[in-house]
């Protein structure tokens, strides 16, 4: 009974010291299907949207790291800061561009809301004629 309690508290605390506490609430990361890699050096624009205006508000913009992710878009913030419709327009042109290869989409546009503090993951996999995306974790 003693060393069941003492294998729960440690997975317990092992699980309590692993918890990844977010200091930015959104993220993204491009996986090139055709090449089986991430794709690096992809141009991200993140925008908001203002329902009174019906326009888009630049944000940030950032370039893919050498394992296709930028971690750190939106440094999360107390209250509802950081709500709201947002787009992230990955510019994959030039990606494709620099092997020669010819691509379909110029770049992609992923449009979705944050409605609370959470932290959102927005990936994608991408090829030269096709690309895909889902909420991530």
């Amino acid at each position: 009974m003693k060393s069941v309690i003492v294998t729960l508290l440690f997975m317990l605390l092992s699980t309590g010291f692993s918890a990844q506490k977010h200091t930015f609430q959104l993220s993204t990361h491009i996986l090139d299907v055709s090449r089986g890699m991430p794709a690096a050096g992809i141009s991200i624009k993140l925008e908001k949207y203002n329902a009174e205006s019906k326009l888009w508000t630049f944000v940030d913009e950032k370039k893919t790291d050498s394992n296709g992710r930028i971690p750190d878009f939106l440094p999360a913030e107390k209250g509802n800061a950081n709500t709201g419709i947002f787009k992230l327009i990955y510019y994959t042109s030039d990606y494709f561009k620099k092997d020669r290869i010819e691509s379909f989409y110029p770049f992609i546009e992923v449009v979705f809301e944050i409605k609370d503090q959470n932290h959102y993951h927005v990936p994608i996999t991408l090829s030269a004629y096709g690309y895909s995306t889902y909420r991530g974790s």
